[in-house]
């Protein structure tokens, strides 16, 4: 046998070895941000207990092939429907704003006020670049230490464990999984967000802006109010 594919037969064991460490670490990484979250994400609005603060991850309102995002919809009708049910006082969008022709928290304001939201108790954050910066952001510039995130399970589980991580009291509504095969794509991608969330609390990574403290709206309960 030639010395090259001598050392190709071992040297393949060898990688296939070095991709299940790989696969292995992933699912472990994927579980233990699961596991650690277990019981925080409500299905429900009548599940969730109430916080001062919703706070809704941002998204694109369409798909890159043009369509609409159903991720996009689902977390416009979830955070809605917290905030009418009184569980909230004020929304904080958080979103990216890396355009003049691309953002998200422009976007998502004028959908939840067509969702019946009052534009004064809607807060944007411009500067959500990464799931980790609307977090810190939310403490930091915003001064929120009590958080109801509003995203899809899978994004929200990985939000409530960063925000633990800077000591922020999180909890979770799950908007709706889209029902078609695109969301396994999606599921992959988050696996692969983990391992990132991951490595960023472990190098200790902040958020790419902080600046001036700002301000959420909250609407004042007759409770508050006498």
């Amino acid at each position: 046998m030639k010395p090259g594919r001598r050392r190709l037969r071992l040297a393949l064991p060898l990688l296939a070895g070095f991709v299940v460490l790989v696969v292995l670490g992933l699912a472990a990484i994927d579980g233990m941000v699961s596991v650690s979250t277990a019981g925080a994400v409500a299905d429900a609005v009548e599940e969730v207990q109430p916080k001062p603060v919703a706070l809704l991850l941002g998204t694109s309102r369409r798909t890159i092939a043009g369509g609409p995002n159903r991720f996009y919809n689902a977390r416009i009708e979830a955070a809605a429907k917290l905030f009418q049910s009184g569980k909230v006082k004020g929304i904080l969008v958080s979103g990216d704003n890396a355009t003049r022709w691309y953002n998200e928290p422009i976007a998502m304001r004028k959908d939840l006020i067509a969702a019946g939201v009052p534009a004064e108790f809607i807060t944007l954050d411009y500067a959500g670049f990464r799931t980790l910066d609307s977090v810190v952001r939310a403490k930091e510039v915003f001064g929120q230490e009590h958080l109801i995130i509003v995203s899809q399970r899978f994004h929200a589980e990985r939000a409530i464990f960063l925000a633990r991580h800077f000591g922020i009291d999180a909890v979770g509504l799950a908007a709706e999984d889209p029902q078609d095969s695109g969301i396994m794509k999606v599921r992959a991608r988050e696996v692969l967000a983990r391992l990132v969330a991951v490595l960023d609390i472990v190098i200790n990574r902040g958020p790419k802006f902080l600046g001036q403290p700002e301000t959420v709206r909250l609407r004042q309960d007759a409770d508050d109010a006498v």
